[in-house]
């Protein structure tokens, strides 16, 4: 973020806080790149189908076993929803592998699997994702908020899933100045780049502040060219609910130390609470974040990031954990998200970019084509072992910036790359898959005991988590 007033020459708005505009800069996003969130930003769920499986496998085994406990029958409807169905993968897989656990059909034939989003394009999309159509009569968009879904009654759902949504729920980033909470607040700037490319100026400001995105597509592309001045302000908590709870902690957190305030995910919780049967299985929140207090005190944590324009926040896990609890009575447990998956498949799993990351390569500075030659030359040898449930073409752009014969033996990689294969760049690995192919990595250049290291890791201070909350 620049603050260099010459650096700032056109306003395109005026001071608001970070929550603010992260809904306003977000909305328009999905507006304009809905269809292309991947080029920007992979999920763990866009491609991959491990997460989604863990989940199933969870869900199924939970239900059984408060069937098993009541004596019943069993067969009450189940309402499963998912906050933010990005691409429709997860609920895709999940279903298909409750349905292969669910060998009785006991379980499966009761779901109802609502997904739940306010762009009515990102539910039509989800909704058309091809590993759906088998299980149309079980699905059901719903476009709403995440924080108050008005159609559903209390106590109506069993199960709440989001993947990697709080990070993208309206966040507020707040620091202790003595005995005053301060908030950041943001004014956005274009670059003089775009600002004379566009004849209108008048015109795009009116449609910038409606955030209407039709209009704006008749103007220069300018994700990429917002310039963003912030500073501080006294918080203003007529507008911002749990002020206690925030304030409480932020106490515990050193003067000036600026922390992510997820408000939007708190708020989640709160209609999670009321959504949630008295004996329901609970509400999942799998995100990237924290709740190490060390790190929160950092003033050099990374707060923020963006992907294409979009603003995403890290999550404050450590605080999520104290919202839910007043809200109780709940159980509250909190693990990492290979813990969860490889408890789920009982074995050590690596992310395929935790991988990469141990090749002696990574420590020195690589050109981008450089770097796809290395992912592209790692799945292929991951692929000798690795066996897919569901065939699909993964999606991999070769660069055209890249000498002639590398570009093309590349070409050659991706095409050849099998259907059954490693379905994307962000994708799991258990270790079973990996010492299969370790005389294949090696020849890449990996170190067999560097990788054998990193599958037994505690997961890093900031890291992709699961937070559950069960109704006690």
């Amino acid at each position: 973020m620049l603050q260099d007033a010459d650096a700032l020459p056109q306003l395109i708005g005026d001071w608001k806080t970070v929550d603010q505009w992260q809904a306003h800069i977000n909305q328009l996003f999905y507006r304009f790149r809905g269809d292309q969130i991947r080029k920007f930003y992979q999920t763990f769920a866009s491609a991959d189908y491990r997460l989604a499986h863990a989940m199933a496998a969870d869900y199924f085994e939970q239900v059984a076993k408060r069937d098993k406990a009541s004596k019943a029958i069993g067969d009450r409807p189940l309402t499963v929803v998912e906050l933010g169905p990005g691409n429709g993968n997860l609920a895709a897989c999940f279903l298909s592998h409750l349905q292969t656990l669910d060998r009785d059909g006991r379980v499966y034939p009761r779901i109802r699997y609502l997904l739940v989003d306010w762009e009515q394009g990102v539910l039509d999309a989800a909704i058309k994702h091809p590993g759906l159509t088998s299980h149309q009569d079980r699905i059901q968009a719903v476009r709403s908020t995440v924080d108050h879904l008005v159609d559903l009654q209390d106590g109506s759902v069993d199960r709440i899933l989001c993947n990697e949504l709080w990070n993208d729920l309206p966040t507020k980033l707040m620091s202790r100045q003595g005995g005053d909470i301060e908030e950041e607040h943001l004014r956005p700037n274009l670059s003089e780049v775009v600002h004379a490319k566009i004849e209108d100026w008048a015109g795009f400001i009116r449609a910038f502040e409606a955030k209407d995105a039709e209009q704006l597509k008749q103007y220069p592309p300018f994700f990429d060219d917002l310039v963003w001045e912030r500073e501080y302000r006294p918080v203003e908590w007529k507008d911002v609910p749990y002020r206690k709870t925030i304030t409480e902690f932020l106490r515990r957190i050193d003067d000036q130390v600026v922390v992510p305030i997820n408000i939007g995910a708190y708020l989640t919780i709160r209609e999670a609470k009321r959504l949630l049967a008295a004996d329901a299985v609970g509400f999942s929140s799998f995100d990237a974040g924290t709740a190490d207090h060390n790190v929160l005190n950092d003033p050099d944590k990374p707060c923020s990031g963006q992907f294409g324009g979009q603003q995403s926040f890290m999550v404050n896990f450590a605080l999520a954990d104290v919202v839910a609890k007043q809200m109780g009575p709940v159980t509250v447990s909190m693990e990492s998200q290979r813990e969860f998956i490889g408890r789920s498949l009982n074995t050590n799993v690596l992310t395929l970019m935790d991988l990469l990351a141990t090749h002696p390569a990574a420590g020195r500075k690589m050109e981008p084509w450089e770097q796809d030659r290395l992912i592209l030359r790692t799945i292929v040898a991951l692929n000798k072992t690795y066996e897919s449930p569901y065939p699909t073409r993964m999606e991999f752009p070769v660069r055209a910036d890249m000498p002639a014969q590398e570009r093309e033996a590349l070409l050659v990689l991706v095409q050849d790359l099998k259907l059954s294969g490693v379905p994307d760049t962000v994708a799991y690995l258990t270790e079973e898959e990996l010492m299969g192919a370790a005389g294949d990595l090696e020849e890449v250049g990996y170190d067999t005991h560097a990788f054998q290291i990193a599958l037994s890791a505690p997961p890093a201070p900031v890291d992709y988590f699961h937070l559950s909350i069960r109704p006690r």
